[in-house]
Order: structure tokens, then C-alpha cells, then sequence
């Protein structure tokens, strides 16, 4: 499967989806790739009782032109931005569409609520749909704060020993070096809450020990992740609940990047009620990368010593 350079980016006319537009239009210019604007919209019907029980359509015609003058104002948002920019109307259910486009997509943006499109979707009953099934990684921008999240100056990425885990934590590092950004690579052991995966251990067994040794790991998994590339980490072995502390750390960074699965850490977050928690109270962007972007062609992050 051949991945286009190009970012995605879905909107629905509110504000959190010109957020997504934004943010989309910085990642773009960032890497060189090309920014394609999407709208899709879903025809209504109802149930005609005068016509024994069937359904009549709406004419789509006012629907159509609601959703063309939604991408008019996400295509003006990109004047002077220098990119190639293309965009389309989809019939279709949102969620539906957009990973049928990660397909060949690099990099999909939604925006964290909507008016009943791609956001409500990522919050609402089917919100584990893209990032459990999009090809690409997904970028979901919150709305509502005052800070800006583009340029990216920190990211912060969660690693639980998983292969999820060590391709978002390439992707993080690739990010951070397109931005030229600060990392801070984190691993969360729910160690003294007395619940998760670590509630089993004895009390003998010594705390300490036990960050030490996720310590010694996560060293292990970044610096296989850096290679030879110039680029400083910094880690943490952290006590303490994966997504509150994904939530707390994106008040100082730009970026938070997790894996679409894993251990019942990061990775079952983003498909979970605690995936649920992040999306809904990260207040900084958050990419999630799929485990099969790896063995799917993705187009590599444009980094600097590639171009």
C-alpha cells in the first residue's frame, strides 16, 4: 500500500475543525506535503407515514452547497501558505471516510468537536474508528485554549514496552526533528494506586526497583529510536495513571503522540474509556500512530536531512 505525501485534514464548519485546519496547514508546510481538505456528510432521511411505512430522501441540494462553503473557508484559511492544497465533498458516514483515506494518506487531522461530523465521532459512540482503524497516524486538535500549538516546541510521547509503543515513539522522534522540538519520552506504571497491572505486586517488592528497571527499558527503547541522529531525550519512569498523566503533560508541550494499542497502557487508551479521558481532556494536540502504518509504506516524515 503506497502512502501519498499528503495530510488530510476533515472538517465540519466549527471552530474546532478550522482549529484542525490550522494546525494541518503547519504540518504541512513543516514537511513539504500537500494539504487535502474533506468534508463528508451523511444524507438524512425520515419515514414518510403517508407512504406506507417508506423512507423519502431530502433533496441534498442545500446540504451540498452547506458543506462546499465549509471547505470554501478551510481552502481560504491556506492563502499564502505556499502549499499545494486540493479538496473534495464526500457522501458517507465521517468516520467512514476519513479511514478509507488514511489509506493513502500520511497523516489525517480532525479538530476534538464538531457539529455532528468528524469530531462527534471521536467522542461519541464509534470514537475508537479512527484511530483503531485509520492506516496513517491521526492528529486530533482540541479547541478552546488560548495557546497556540503550532510551531511544535515540545512533544511528549508514551511508551509502554509494546511495537505500538516503539513505532509512535520513531514517529515522536521524527516529529520532533522535523520541528526541531524538545522530546520527553514517558512510561506510566500504576504502581502505588493499588489498581492496573501493577496492582498484584507484594508488598515486599521494592517500588523503586520497579521504576528503575521500566527506567532501564525505556533508555533501551529510546535509544534504539534515535540511532545516530543528534537528538536529546529526556525520560521518565513515572507512578501514576497513563492518561492522567498524558493529560497533565499536554498543558506544557504541543504534541502528545501514543500508540494505537499495547499493553493496557498507552495503547489500549486511545481504544478504551481511557482513550476516552485523553481525547477528552488533553488540552494539546495528540497524534495517534497506528501500529500498521509500519508495514503499510507510509511516506517517512520529511526531516531535515532528507530533503
Amino acid at each position: 500500500m503506497a502512502h501519498e505525501k499528503v495530510v488530510v485534514v476533515g472538517v465540519d464548519g466549527s471552530e474546532s475543525s478550522m482549529a484542525a485546519v490550522d494546525w494541518a496547514i503547519a504540518e504541512a508546510r513543516r514537511s513539504g506535503w500537500r494539504l487535502h481538505v474533506v468534508c463528508a456528510y451523511a444524507l438524512p432521511s425520515f419515514t414518510a407515514a403517508s407512504l406506507d411505512g417508506g423512507y423519502a430522501a431530502m433533496d441534498d441540494t442545500a446540504i451540498q452547497q452547506g458543506a462546499q462553503a465549509v471547505v470554501d473557508e478551510a481552502v481560504a484559511r491556506t492563502t499564502g501558505s505556499g502549499l499545494v492544497v486540493t479538496s473534495a465533498l464526500e457522501t458517507g458516514d465521517p468516520a467512514g471516510v476519513l479511514v478509507d483515506l488514511s489509506r493513502e494518506a500520511s497523516m489525517v487531522v480532525v479538530g476534538t468537536r464538531g457539529g455532528g461530523g468528524f469530531t462527534d465521532r471521536l467522542l461519541g459512540t464509534v470514537s475508537s474508528a479512527l484511530p483503531a482503524h485509520a492506516h496513517c497516524p491521526t492528529v486530533v486538535v482540541p479547541v478552546g485554549s488560548s495557546r497556540e500549538f503550532s510551531p511544535v516546541r515540545r512533544i511528549v510521547v508514551g511508551v509502554d514496552g509494546s511495537e505500538s509503543a516503539r513505532i509512535a515513539l520513531r514517529r515522536a522522534v521524527d516529529e520532533a526533528a522535523l520541528w526541531d522540538a524538545e522530546l520527553t519520552a514517558v512510561a506510566a506504571v500504576p504502581i502505588a494506586t493499588g489498581a492496573g497491572a501493577m496492582a498484584w505486586l507484594p508488598a515486599a517488592v521494592d517500588r523503586d526497583e520497579v521504576l528503575a528497571d521500566v527506567r532501564e527499558g525505556l533508555g533501551v527503547a529510546v535509544q534504539a529510536a534515535v540511532g545516530d541522529r543528534q537528538i536529546r531525550v529526556r525520560q521518565h519512569a513515572l507512578d501514576g495513571n497513563a492518561a492522567a498523566l498524558m493529560a497533565e503533560f499536554s498543558t506544557a508541550v504541543e504534541l502528545v503522540v501514543v500508540g494505537s494499542r499495547g499493553r493496557g497502557g498507552f495503547a489500549g487508551l486511545l481504544l478504551g474509556s481511557t482513550s476516552q479521558a485523553v481525547l477528552h481532556h488533553a488540552v494539546s494536540p495528540v497524534m495517534v500512530v497506528p501500529a500498521r502504518a509500519a508495514d503499510e509504506g507510509l511516506s517517512p516524515v520529511d526531516v531535515p536531512w532528507n530533503r
